[in-house]
């Protein structure tokens, strides 16, 4: 493959939430092998700038590192693109070939309303954590912390689970647009260690209900929210949310 080559894109344009929208059509010369999907965007709106036709396309990003899980974008109808266990910003234009058309939409979602070209609104997920995602018991300062013993397992399996950027990209694969694997990757990061048990079932409770009350859809086990999660996080998440959900409320644990 050269260094440089041409990529044809088909970009959702949408001026606001309330806006109809479109996709347009754009051509992007000289893309560098080793840019980054986002830097290729980058130069792109670049040349709509230039050329003052146009207002820029806007697309949410921070750390560009895979770590903040801003870079939502579904490429060629796959969340954050081609590549397993990888997000949008860490995607390569190495993985494209000369004169390949891709197509850039917006995560879809009924709670993931668009605010503006691919930026959605994504604050349903920091509702559901406001509702019981957070250990309020005493913890202490780190060496506190780390007299409670907590075996390896348990640890690293938490830890597992606590890898969940909130990216959202579970949302946009699932055909009923799930929360569930987000919401149970944060359940059961806190609800396995010692420091999480006292309140398990209240937080269980809160958060599922409140990921309801936002307007996701149900999981049907589809498991393509595992399969494009970039922090390849498991569905088991999800089969120990039902099960922490079911016996709270068989012992009628209220929010």
């Amino acid at each position: 493959m050269a260094d440089t080559f041409t990529i044809h894109l088909k970009v959702w344009r949408q001026a606001g939430p309330n806006k109809p929208g479109k996709l347009v059509d754009y051509t992007v010369d000289n893309v560098n092998s080793h840019m980054s999907f986002l830097e290729m965007l980058d130069v792109l709106n670049e040349q709509i700038i230039a050329k003052g036709e146009e207002e820029p396309i806007e697309f949410d990003y921070d750390c560009r590192e895979g770590i903040c899980g801003s870079c939502n974008l579904m490429i060629n109808g796959r969340a954050h693109g081609p590549k397993a266990m990888t997000c949008s910003c860490q995607l390569h234009m190495r993985n494209y070939s000369d004169g390949d058309t891709i197509t850039v939409e917006p995560f879809r979602a009924k709670a993931f309303p668009v605010i503006k070209d691919l930026v959605v609104d994504r604050s349903a997920f920091d509702r559901i954590i406001e509702s019981g995602g957070y250990v309020s018991v005493k913890t202490g300062s780190a060496p506190d912390a780390n007299s409670i013993p907590v075996d390896k397992s348990v640890a690293d399996t938490a830890f597992d689970y606590a890898t969940c950027i909130g990216c959202g990209a579970c949302v946009a694969a699932c055909p009923n647009s799930s929360a569930s694997l987000f919401t149970g990757a944060k359940l059961a990061h806190l609800n396995r260690l010692p420091q999480g048990e006292p309140e398990r079932k209240k937080r269980t409770v809160a958060m599922v209900e409140q990921m309801e009350e936002e307007g996701f859809g149900d999981c049907s086990n589809y498991a393509e929210c595992e399969a494009v999660c970039p922090k390849g996080i498991s569905i088991s998440a999800i089969a120990e949310m039902r099960r922490d959900y079911m016996k709270a409320t068989f012992a009628g644990e209220e929010v």
